[in-house]
């Protein structure tokens, strides 16, 4: 019996699940779309928050049920493998891996967007190379070794929402005194009308992704049938009120004919919110930078070798180049994989924008929930109805159809062009499986997919030890 309860406490309970959700979902990413989005529809775009943190938390309900139905490691791959074969695994590995990059090569360029809040003769040629510095020093890390670049990625992982957390009290006190100056920013609400709604909430939900690596680890979690779909509402509805508040004060202080050309929207908001004196002024804008630039670096650092498993383990499986399955002989990480994506990462970074990158990224992420928010429904239908599992009283098909519907009205919002470019991206794929999957069977892909345990493990525990308070 005694083993039974030691063996149960190492579970994640409800409280771990939620708070790895609120983990994964708030990123680096909170600290640049409120500036974007606003650009498309001015204070109008604090109601994109909410939309979109509903439709994340549909799209993040389905996810869970598939990782209650298939506790294995691979996320979406394993889902969708389980569901309609390899081929159609790849085919979501394969943009999975494109998302991924694209959203590698978003953070560079915001790196040097918030830099230039501290240094704002900033020049092209030197951004350029700030971006090439950056992102060496990233994949020399990762060279480096898990265990060095789990250090670094606990150390980061410290700055991730204090800022955050001092802007939004902050802010609150600054509105409770100048709540005629909010009023004034926040009207006309919608200046620019309702056009651009689809922009907008591409730009927004990309910033609630990630909540997909919450249920990566369904094996070590409590009555995931249960835990799962509670944790994901929970989590997702604090994250949604997390961004809320900060959208909301970003344009309630600063308004946002000037924020949408703001290339450090939370640090100049940070500054206005402490402004009684030119000090606490310098010190708000300060701390916010450096929260954007610690955030930044933390997503990159930690995504990077996430990525670069995801290459090495599909070319160990003869689905990529063997080039990318070189392993480092002192250093035991995939070296190649490393320094070819962060090439392809960098020089993405430097010839695209933060909003196109985005927008791509966003398309092969929404394409990915669509399917495996379909594979759901399939999962389903192969259950006795004896067998089937009690998502508490969520009712039957409306959520999995719900994301179907969903991701794929993302898709369309991307616009045709994305649209275009993603279909071919995709559509590249299909000669490289067709080419190199003969020849193997898939087996290591399926059990080293997307990531290494070592490296879930590090990321998981990191969410969990940052958000949870200290237990002896």
């Amino acid at each position: 019996m005694a083993v039974k309860n030691s063996a149960s406490s190492k579970k994640l309970n409800l409280f771990d699940v939620t708070n790895l959700v609120v983990g994964t979902a708030i990123g680096a990413d909170i600290f640049i779309v409120s500036a974007l989005a606003s650009a498309y529809l001015g204070p109008a775009s604090l109601v994109i928050f909410i939309v979109a943190g509903v439709i994340a938390i549909l799209i993040a309900l389905s996810f869970a049920e598939a990782a209650a139905l298939v506790p294995k490691v691979g996320g979406a791959f394993s889902y969708v493998c389980e569901a309609w074969g390899n081929f159609a695994g790849f085919l979501v590995g394969w943009p999975l891996w494109i998302a991924e990059v694209a959203g590698l090569a978003v953070m560079p360029v915001a790196l040097v967007s918030y830099l230039q809040y501290f240094v704002p003769s900033l020049t092209v040629l030197q951004g350029d190379i700030i971006k090439i510095v950056f992102v060496a020093v990233i994949a020399y890390i990762n060279v480096r070794g898990v265990k060095g670049a789990g250090r670094v990625n606990d150390v980061l992982t410290i700055g991730k929402l204090s800022p955050l957390l001092l802007l939004i009290v902050a802010g609150f006190i600054w509105l409770v005194v100048h709540p005629g100056t909010a009023a004034s920013n926040l009207t006309p609400f919608a200046p620019l009308g309702w056009s651009n709604f689809g922009p907008a909430l591409i730009i927004i939900f990309w910033a609630y992704t990630g909540f997909e690596l919450a249920v990566i680890p369904s094996g070590e979690i409590e009555d995931p049938t249960k835990t799962l779909p509670k944790g994901m509402i929970i989590g997702m509805a604090i994250v949604t009120f997390f961004y809320i508040a900060i959208g909301f004060t970003a344009l309630a202080v600063v308004n946002w004919t000037s924020l949408q050309f703001d290339p450090a929207p939370l640090a100049t908001a940070g500054s206005v919110v402490l402004s009684y004196t030119p000090e606490l002024a310098l010190i708000g804008g300060t701390i916010l930078g450096l929260g954007a630039l610690i955030s930044i670096s933390g997503f990159e650092e930690s995504a990077t070798l996430a990525t670069a498993r995801l290459s090495y383990a599909i070319s160990l499986d003869g689905l990529f180049p063997k080039l990318f399955s070189r392993i480092h002989p002192r250093f035991g990480t995939p070296v190649n994989a490393i320094i070819i994506q962060s090439a392809i990462v960098l020089s993405l970074s430097l010839i695209g924008g933060l909003t196109q990158l985005i927008i791509f990224s966003a398309f092969n992420l929404a394409f990915i929930y669509l399917v495996t928010c379909a594979a759901v429904l399939t999962l389903r239908g192969r259950q006795k109805e004896s067998d089937r599992m009690s998502f508490g009283r969520l009712p039957g098909l409306a959520i999995p159809v719900s994301g179907v519907i969903l991701s794929v009205f993302l898709i369309y919002e991307c616009g045709i062009s994305t649209i275009a470019l993603g279909i071919v991206s995709i559509l590249i794929g299909i000669p490289i499986y067709v080419f190199y999957a003969p020849r193997t069977e898939l087996t290591t892909l399926k059990r080293d997919f997307y990531s290494s345990e070592a490296v879930l493990r590090r990321t998981i525990h990191s969410n969990l030890n940052f958000f949870r308070p200290h237990r002896k």
